[in-house]
């Protein structure tokens, strides 16, 4: 069964709870729009167009004291290389795994980003 983008939006909303508007995210960051923009296009950064189009919006969680959440830009890059795009990444990152025990970004979070990265190479094969 194929999913429409509105079923897509509400399950991943529900797995991340909190959006950052592009402007608040590069407010957040003491980088300008572009910069962030740009952070967004090398994927060291992502986020999702929600419901209703506009500008992507990034989990709130990506970004961590002034600065991208530690280890997350190696992991979308493993993500990105096995095959994911923004919206799986995000996914993945949220959906909860017992053998963590949480969420790839709990554990990321927790500086457990290594094994997290491990598990994403383990993606590709």
């Amino acid at each position: 069964m194929t999913l429409t983008v509105a079923q897509i939006d509400r399950e991943t909303d529900q797995l991340v709870g909190e959006w950052l508007p592009l402007p608040q995210a590069a407010e957040k960051l003491g980088l300008s729009i572009g910069r962030t923009k740009q952070l967004l296009k090398d994927k060291k950064l992502v986020g999702a167009r929600r419901s209703g189009g506009g500008q992507p919006q990034i989990p709130s969680v990506f970004v961590a004291d002034g600065d991208v959440l530690k280890g997350l830009p190696g992991t979308l890059t493993v993500l990105a290389d096995a095959g994911y795009d923004e919206v799986e990444s995000i996914r993945w990152l949220f959906t909860p795994d017992d053998s963590l025990p949480g969420s790839p970004i709990d554990a990321i979070v927790k500086g457990r980003h290594t094994e997290v990265k491990r598990r994403a190479q383990a993606l590709g094969f």
